[in-house]
């Protein structure tokens, strides 16, 4: 099985028409949907063998089932949350989509659009979203084509809606109404040391928030601020919710981690920032200049009472949990996890809980250091940083350490700068 799969993933052979390239193309397609599937099936039977297991060792029927979801993140090398969400979509698929299911396995259907269908289906009863399920992904009369094969993602979710609505339109409106729980604001890096601020709200509240940015972009313009309205409308943004409207100066904490010779401006080695990540050391340096900011400067070996400090209790001190959140970029330290640090605990467990120091201390999400105390789950500290985890498997996966453990670059002299201006301007004007 696995040669054929290999001879068939070398690529198509030199000299291929443009036709064969087309099939190529789509076969390929076929098989990432059928290899979503099956891995769907796999990882189903994954929670089945896991909670078995847990029953033989006595664990609480609450608990059951606990770890999967970090296991199947760890091997399709995703975030843990995204892992609970194809474990999730999996189990939805096997007992209660089989048509959709079906259409997967048989290379036609994406794991995408198996994820609208369950997204759009999810307030109904399982009859309801199997009903859904045999209308849009049976195969019709004759070996038609089911009708979600020819649908544009656009067409499938409306199409999924209007049968939810026609089925059980109050479960659809009790869901909208509930919708309001989610209201969240977001943050994720842009291109350019800039940033994605966004607000997931009501529709009323989200009209008004837009109206007001708005209103204040004509006025601005009236008054002729030479501002773009998209510039007026991030400023206003900013101005009104930090408080610099009304002339007020907020001590906002903004950590950056930077290399002692760039904060000194003799080198230019990225600087961290917390929550958003690698930055020029030009830009870091003009940020603490132009904003009151707070900046802990992390050596590769740390010294001084902050490091130092260690504690017999379970929960490291505030100052040592606050370097670790910072040393580790503020990142969870699991595989392929990158959501904000929530919990500092402990890598290797001893009989006394482990001990409660920097070394044997990691930042981890909520979701990771709640699956780490399933049965079976080990990890250890390497002295490099990095942290070996084990899976109750007996896979290993690595963490390496953070960018901000790495040792400083050697300082240059005063010649060897000069050397490396040259040898830039050089290969500029190449």
């Amino acid at each position: 099985m696995y040669e054929t799969i290999d001879r068939f993933l070398a690529g198509p052979p030199a000299g291929a028409s443009e036709g064969e390239l087309v099939d190529w193309i789509s076969r390929l397609e076929e098989v990432k949907c059928t290899a979503e599937a099956v891995q769907a099936e796999a990882a189903v039977r994954l929670e089945e063998a896991a909670r078995a297991r847990q029953v033989e060792a006595g664990v609480p029927a609450r608990k059951l089932g606990e770890g999967v979801a970090s296991q199947v993140a760890l091997a399709r090398r995703v975030s843990p949350e995204k892992g609970a969400k194809l474990l999730g979509l999996a189990k939805i698929l096997i007992a209660e989509m089989p048509h959709t299911y079906a259409l997967m396995k048989a290379g036609l259907f994406s794991q995408w659009q198996a994820t609208i269908l369950a997204r759009e289906t999810a307030c109904l009863s399982m009859e309801d979203r199997r009903v859904i399920d045999h209308e849009l992904c049976a195969t019709g009369p004759d070996d038609e084509p089911a009708r979600a094969v020819s649908m544009g993602l656009r067409q499938l979710e409306n199409a999924a809606k209007k049968l939810a609505i026609t089925l059980d339109q109050a479960s659809v409106v009790a869901r909208a109404a509930n919708a309001e729980n989610d209201r969240r604001v977001s943050l994720r890096p842009a291109p350019d040391t800039m940033t994605w601020l966004g607000a997931l709200l009501p529709v009323k509240d989200g009209v008004a928030v837009f109206a007001a940015l708005d209103q204040a972009a004509k006025t601005a313009a009236a008054a002729g601020d030479e501002r773009t309205r998209g510039q007026v409308m991030a400023d206003t943004l900013v101005d009104r919710v930090t408080g610099r409207a009304e002339g007020a100066k907020p001590r906002i904490e903004v950590k950056i981690v930077m290399t002692a010779d760039s904060l000194a401006n003799d080198a230019d080695q990225p600087a961290m920032v917390e929550g958003y990540g690698p930055v020029p050391a030009a830009w870091a340096r003009k940020a603490l200049n132009d904003a009151e900011v707070f900046v802990r400067r992390l050596f590769t070996d740390p010294a001084g009472q902050l490091v130092a400090m260690e504690s017999r209790s379970r929960k490291a001190p505030d100052g040592l949990a606050e370097f670790v959140a910072t040393r580790d970029g503020g990142i969870c330290r699991t595989n392929g996890c990158d959501a904000p640090i929530r919990n500092i605990d402990h890598i290797e467990r001893h009989a006394d809980g482990g001990e409660t120091r920097a070394e044997n201390l990691q930042g981890l999400c909520e979701r990771c250091n709640q699956a780490k105390e399933a049965l079976g789950w080990r990890a250890r500290p390497e002295p490099d940083g990095s942290i070996i985890t084990t899976a109750p498997t007996g896979h290993t996966y690595v963490s390496p350490p953070p960018d901000t453990w790495s040792p400083d670059p050697p300082s240059l002299s005063s010649a060897e700068r000069r050397l490396r201006d040259v040898l830039l301007t050089h290969t500029l004007a190449a």
